[in-house]
């Protein structure tokens, strides 16, 4: 009986473990397919519209950035005018008088590829550089402190210039067509010797005066305001490096902006002189690199004053060639900024 029931038990356990096997089964090749494919058509969509956020997010910062920076350039330039005592036009920067003396161009620096755009006389503070002191004894400028010597103010000629030369370090992405950017020289004239009895030296030298006031090797110590063309430097090959102020100024030269000078005299509210001999051309107040178009200024050297506008291309910091699109203004901002600079000469 025992061995019976033991033998019962023992085909019950083998039909159950066989039952199992048989009904335990895996996916089929065909299910395996069907999942692939609509996972694929419920993936691709997602990683498609994640990539396009960020593509969307990476351009809206670069558009920030670039508004920032033309702003920020746009108020450190309208800081600078606001010293300004002469502001070279069209006419006195490019152009020759009617007397064949030619403008100044000739005498500022030539780097490649680049425009001077806005040229003009400032005053310039310098510190803590003259002394108390009249007597002969008064200490130089080197050895000033601000509890025995007091502030003075020189002239300084700034330029600034649009440039586009192609440099591998200001053009990223690397492509042919680079973006261009703006860059500044300044020069000036040293702290003056009252003491000097020396003419051709009025400036305190090497020894009595700091570097900072020190007269740059490009001053000339002959220039005259009466005569705005004639000794303004002493040549572009005694001009020190310039100083970049920002990068990423709109290269295009197609379907650009392009301003003339009808429009610098109707934003400056210039009048047109009258009389007998009174000439007026409205260009003599526009300068441009004549392509761009994407930094100019209008000038108005009677009344010391000038517009300086600015355009930047945000594309070009992550594509080539990035060109100017009417239809995309947004990625090429604009900043302007007018500015009067002081009411005479030397005040």
């Amino acid at each position: 009986m025992k061995s019976l029931l033991r033998l019962l038990l023992k085909s019950q356990h083998e039909r159950n473990r066989s039952g199992l096997d048989q009904t335990d089964k895996g996916m089929t090749l065909v299910e395996l397919l069907v999942g692939a494919i609509m996972a694929f058509l419920i993936i691709t969509p997602m990683i498609g519209f994640v990539v396009d956020m960020l593509n969307t997010d990476r351009r809206e910062q670069v558009k920030s950035n670039t508004e920032q920076d033309i702003q920020a350039a746009v108020n450190f330039i309208a800081q600078d005018l606001s010293q300004a005592i002469y502001i070279y036009d069209n006419k006195t920067l490019n152009n020759a008088a009617p007397d064949g003396t030619p403008g100044i161009i000739g005498q500022l620096p030539t780097p490649p590829g680049g425009t001077p755009i806005l040229v003009f006389w400032k005053r310039q503070q310098i510190r803590t550089a003259v002394s108390v002191d009249t007597s002969p004894a008064r200490i130089p400028p080197n050895a000033c402190e601000e509890d025995t010597c007091n502030d003075t103010y020189v002239r300084s000629l700034v330029a600034y210039y649009q440039i586009n030369d192609g440099d591998p370090i200001w053009c990223q992405p690397s492509s042919p067509n680079c973006p261009t950017r703006i860059a500044r020289y300044e020069i000036r004239e040293g702290v003056r010797n009252p003491d000097s009895a020396d003419p051709t030296q009025p400036y305190y030298g090497p020894g009595q005066a700091n570097e900072g006031q020190l007269a740059s090797d490009a001053f000339n110590p002959d220039f005259d305001f009466s005569q705005p063309r004639l000794k303004v430097t002493k040549g572009p090959n005694f001009f020190p490096p310039p100083e970049v102020l920002v990068n990423y100024i709109d290269h295009s030269s197609n379907n650009v902006p392009t301003p003339d000078g009808t429009q610098c005299q109707a934003l400056l509210g210039v009048t047109p002189p009258t009389g007998a001999g009174a000439v007026f051309d409205p260009n003599d107040l526009l300068i441009t690199n004549g392509s761009t178009h994407s930094f100019y200024a209008c000038v108005d050297t009677a009344r010391n004053q000038a517009r300086v506008t600015i355009r930047g291309n945000s594309l070009r910091r992550l594509e080539t060639p990035a060109n100017y699109d009417p239809q995309k203004s947004a990625y090429f901002p604009t900043a302007s900024v007018q500015v009067k600079g002081l009411g005479g000469l030397g005040q």
